[in-house]
C-alpha cells in the first residue's frame, strides 16, 4: 500500500525543523516538548515515562515514532551506555559528553586516531627536540588529509600525557635557553626520552610500534603496499 509521502501515521514529511508543535496531538506535543528541553543532552525514552507519569508505554512508543517520521527527532548514541540511544530534537547536536568527542566514532572509540596521533607526535618531537602541546597542535592541523578531524590543544595533551605514562617522552619546564631559546621560561615542554631518541629512525614509523609486525608481508593480507599509517608516514 503506498502512503503517497505521508508517514504511518498520516503525517506529511517535511524537512527538518518545519515542523510546529500545532501539528501535533497533546501527546505528541508533550513529549516533544520534554525531549527538546533537554537540549544537547537528549533524554531516554524511559525517563520520559517517568518525567511525564505516561505509564502506558505504547503511547510514548507511537509519540516517538510520528516525531521520527517527521524529522522533528532522532536517535543519538551515548558512549557511556553501549547499545542505549537516547531521543533529542534535530535543532541540536549531540554534547561531547555524549559522543565522547574527538576520540569516538559513532559511539566506538577510534583506536586508530589514537595510535596516530601517537605516531605523528613522536615524529614531530623527533623532528623538532623540543616542542609545545600547541605547537604541535597547530602542526597536526596543517597536516594535509592526514585525519579526519580537527584536534584541540587539550586533546593533543591528552595523548602526550598518554605517551609520558608509556614512558616515551617527559614534560619538562623551559629555562629559556639552549634547546629552549625559543620557548617562554616555564612553559610546559615535551621531549623524547633519551633512550627513545637513540633509537633511531625505525622507531618513528609505524612499523616500529606496530602489534601485527610479525604478520605483515609484501604480498599478505597486512602489507606496507595497503598500510594507511605507513602511506601517511611516507608523504610526511
Amino acid at each position: 500500500m503506498s502512503l503517497r509521502g505521508e508517514g504511518a501515521l498520516g503525517y506529511k514529511r517535511s524537512r527538518p525543523g518545519s515542523n510546529t508543535s500545532k501539528e501535533l496531538n497533546p501527546d505528541e506535543r508533550n513529549v516533544y516538548n520534554l525531549i527538546k528541553s533537554k537540549g544537547d543532552m537528549g533524554i531516554w525514552k524511559g525517563d520520559i515515562r517517568r518525567e511525564l507519569n505516561m505509564n502506558n508505554t505504547k503511547i510514548i512508543d507511537n509519540c516517538v515514532k510520528a516525531l521520527q517520521l517527521n524529522q522533528m527527532i532522532r536517535e543519538v548514541p551515548d558512549v557511556k551506555a553501549k547499545g542505549k540511544k537516547r531521543l533529542m530534537a534535530m535543532e541540536f547536536e549531540p554534547s561531547k559528553e555524549l559522543t565522547g568527542g574527538v576520540w569516538y566514532q559513532d559511539g566506538i572509540l577510534d583506536e586508530d586516531l589514537i595510535d596516530n596521533l601517537k605516531l605523528v607526535c613522536l615524529k614531530l618531537l623527533s623532528r623538532h627536540k623540543v616542542a609545545t602541546a600547541d605547537g604541535l597542535r597547530h602542526e597536526i592541523n596543517n597536516l594535509d588529509g592526514a585525519f579526519h578531524v580537527e584536534v584541540t590543544v587539550d586533546q593533543v595533551k591528552e595523548i602526550l600525557d598518554n605517551l609520558i605514562l608509556e614512558k616515551e617522552i617527559s614534560k619538562v619546564k623551559s629555562n629559556g635557553m639552549g634547546e629552549f631559546a625559543s620557548f617562554p621560561v616555564n612553559v610546559d615542554c615535551y621531549k623524547l626520552k633519551s633512550k627513545r631518541a637513540k633509537m633511531g629512525a625505525f622507531s618513528m614509523i609505524p612499523c616500529g610500534v606496530c602489534p601485527q609486525i610479525n604478520h605483515c608481508a609484501p604480498d599478505g593480507i597486512i602489507s606496507p603496499v595497503t598500510c594507511v599509517y605507513y602511506t601517511k608516514w611516507l608523504e610526511f
